[in-house]
């Protein structure tokens, strides 16, 4: 039985603008090295379905996400210091095990991942799970203004301190969480610390939706194979940005997890470890 990611970070590693992100490592010490990144409102513990499997044959390293958890903070956010914090983390675990490394990420953090292979050779394959640049997932029927005016909302919560009620709409309008979802995810022990993280929300909508560093036309140069998932129960927009992104990456697969939504990895990880553990090793 591969043990859980230990309780305290297993090292900080400092990115270039001092930050220091925290990494949690297990499984196989002898593995190739695999980089897991949370999206919006997790931290490394989102992993903790899938992670148990993917270590039995990789050493494998979760990462918090600046402003959350074991990791610090800038004193000035923005997605490119995000990119960096990646190349970082990869850099110093190629460098110690002297291969290059595979990344997974989920959400904006597959984003982030991709953008990351711009700025460092030690990435050899990225994994993203709804990933691509999207105008917002939500409300896409109603038109282009539907994005602004859900930021506006999650900008109210945010002012009120409702944290919340700001992560209940994030869940069900951004990601098309359903009221089910929603109460199991409320039930689970980590919900008061995705409640905690909460105000990394806005700033990460505000920062990703235009950001030239993870824009189409920037992802569209990353060279490195890229294999895209997405569920077939997700928002049209994630599908679609996927399907966009897939047409102009040299290297990229992409495949639809049936009944999955923006969550697979906690709902559909039979599927979800298959299709990751397929493409690194092919």
């Amino acid at each position: 039985m591969v043990a859980a990611f230990p309780d305290v970070p297993s090292r900080l590693v400092r990115s270039p603008d001092g930050t220091r992100i925290a990494v949690f490592t297990t499984g196989a010490a002898d593995g190739p090295p695999l980089v897991l990144v949370h999206g919006t409102t997790g931290d490394h513990r989102t992993w903790r379905v899938v992670g148990p499997a993917l270590a039995r044959r990789h050493a494998l390293h979760a990462i918090d996400r600046r402003g959350r958890g074991d990791s610090g903070d800038g004193a000035a956010y923005a997605i490119e210091r995000e990119l960096e914090d990646v190349a970082a983390v990869t850099e110093a675990l190629a460098a110690e095990s002297g291969v290059p490394v595979d990344v997974v990420g989920h959400s904006l953090g597959g984003r982030i991942a991709l953008g990351a292979t711009l700025l460092t050779r030690s990435i050899r394959r990225v994994v993203a799970y709804e990933s691509a640049p999207t105008r917002k997932a939500a409300g896409e029927s109603a038109g282009e203004s539907a994005g602004d005016d859900l930021l506006a909302r999650l900008r109210a919560d945010l002012a009120a301190g409702d944290l919340e009620a700001l992560l209940a709409r994030f869940m069900t309008e951004v990601t098309g969480m359903t009221e089910a979802d929603l109460a199991r995810f409320r039930a689970d022990p980590v919900w008061p610390l995705r409640v905690a993280a909460a105000p990394t929300i806005v700033r990460e909508l505000e920062a990703a939706d235009g950001a030239p560093a993870v824009s189409m036309n920037a992802l569209a140069r990353v060279a490195v194979p890229v294999l895209q998932l997405v569920g077939s129960a997700s928002p049209p927009a994630f599908r679609d940005g996927a399907a966009a992104l897939d047409a102009r990456l040299p290297r990229g697969r992409l495949i639809t997890i049936e009944g999955a939504r923006h969550g697979a990895h906690h709902s559909h990880p039979a599927a979800f470890i298959a299709a990751v553990e397929r493409f690194l090793a092919s």
